[in-house]
């Protein structure tokens, strides 16, 4: 994807705690010679440098990952519909404002394995429980190789070892403070979905900016 310099990510400890709170993406595999790759929308779970999740095993992409192990998986969240009119303050006039979208996205690429009950004792279980204590840390639940050993054969793990990562914060970087905060302010009177979110971006990202600042003003 394009990033443009103003929505550049500081680095991991902006895109990892992104990742960890929208933990529901789209895994892309390419496959080999196919015309459209395989996307397949998943939950998932971040640990580490490695992306856990789980999947039926009559899911097609289990045929692009045996021709090709490369995947992206594509996270977006926090977005919001700007209207022209809300990138205007003061004297300007609302008519000449230019329209956005405010969000948040992050593409992680790697190399995916794909795990069954036969590869190795429990390999499957062991990521239901890894995403189950993570999703449903208070929740009491059965152990998946203890309760539904049978019906784990229905399922593949993949584990991907990620390789690379871009990430994306488009949050009205490119104008001064005051219009992003205008804007935030719009945003929190509106209170649709994926408001809040955006708006707490906006206010987080600026504060991220002027701690760069302080830092570098000594």
């Amino acid at each position: 994807m394009y990033i443009a310099p103003a929505d550049g990510s500081i680095g991991e400890a902006e895109w990892r705690p992104f990742v960890e709170a929208n933990s529901f993406g789209h895994l892309v595999a390419a496959g080999r010679g196919r015309e459209v790759p395989v996307v397949v929308p998943t939950q998932f779970l971040l640990s580490g440098d490695t992306v856990w999740l789980h999947l039926v095993r009559a899911n097609p992409i289990f045929e692009a990952l045996a021709e090709n192990p490369r995947v992206v998986l594509s996270v977006a969240g926090d977005w919001a519909y700007i209207p022209s009119s809300w990138k205007a303050i003061g004297e300007e006039d609302p008519a000449l404002g230019i329209p956005t979208t405010y969000y948040g996205a992050v593409q992680l690429t790697g190399t995916a394995t794909v795990w069954s009950e036969r590869d190795e004792a429990g390999s499957v279980a062991g990521i239901l429980r890894r995403q189950l204590d993570a999703l449903q840390p208070d929740v009491p639940v059965a152990d998946p190789a203890e309760a539904h050993a049978l019906k784990l054969n229905a399922i593949l793990g993949i584990g991907i070892a990620i390789e690379s990562v871009q990430a994306k914060f488009k949050y009205g970087g490119n104008v001064d403070p005051a219009h992003r905060l205008a804007v935030a302010a719009r945003l929190e009177q509106r209170d649709g979905p994926g408001d809040a979110g955006a708006s707490a971006q906006v206010h987080r990202r600026l504060e991220q900016e002027s701690v760069r600042e302080r830092e570098a003003g000594g």
